[in-house]
């Protein structure tokens, strides 16, 4: 038996199946030893009228919502969706992300997935937006906690955190204008 036939053997006997025969359903996955090489790839254009192209305002941010987010296929009107306008340094919008899609009253937000795009991208500044599902466009304590995070983490890359815009129905609500960005 040659010496790799041996090692496989004695990790076979280390291994007690949790169910009869999950083995043969789930079989080990190895990480590949050689790198990858990436790239971002742009989803679909979003014309976009020469007014709302300079984000520089809770109502235009609140604009641009209306105009692209409501058509994206992974929007849900029921559920919360946290989305990110990323901005150029002249605060022009090169384009937006949806973060996450959560229930009826809740998102899971992280650092991580809301400034990666940001980072590949090179925005130099972003504005948070998502919607509350009820229409009320008040921020919860977890908005203005979340919101607050957020910009701390935007401060330690240097990606500044313009606004949170909370989209009810009709109206929104900016973080900014309620005083809750200053740190």
């Amino acid at each position: 038996m040659k010496h790799s036939e041996k090692k496989k053997a004695n990790m076979n006997e280390n291994l007690t199946p949790i169910l009869p025969g999950l083995e043969t359903l789930v079989k080990p996955f190895k990480f590949s030893a050689t790198p990858y090489e990436y790239k971002v790839t742009a989803l679909r254009e979003c014309p976009t009228p020469e007014n709302l192209q300079l984000c520089d305002t809770p109502q235009k941010a609140a604009d641009y919502w209306r105009l692209h987010i409501p058509t994206n296929p992974y929007f849900d009107p029921e559920c919360e969706c946290f989305c990110v306008l990323l901005l150029n340094t002249r605060r022009r919008v090169k384009g937006h992300h949806i973060v996450s899609v959560g229930t009826h009253d809740t998102l899971l937000v992280h650092p991580l997935t809301v400034f990666r795009l940001a980072i590949v991208t090179s925005a130099a500044a972003i504005v948070l937006t998502h919607n509350h599902p009820s229409g009320e466009a008040q921020p919860s304590e977890a908005d203005i906690r979340v919101t607050r995070d957020l910009v701390r983490a935007g401060q330690l890359l240097k990606i500044e955190v313009l606004d949170h815009v909370i989209m009810g129905t009709p109206a929104h609500c900016s973080l900014r204008e309620l005083g809750y960005m200053a740190m």
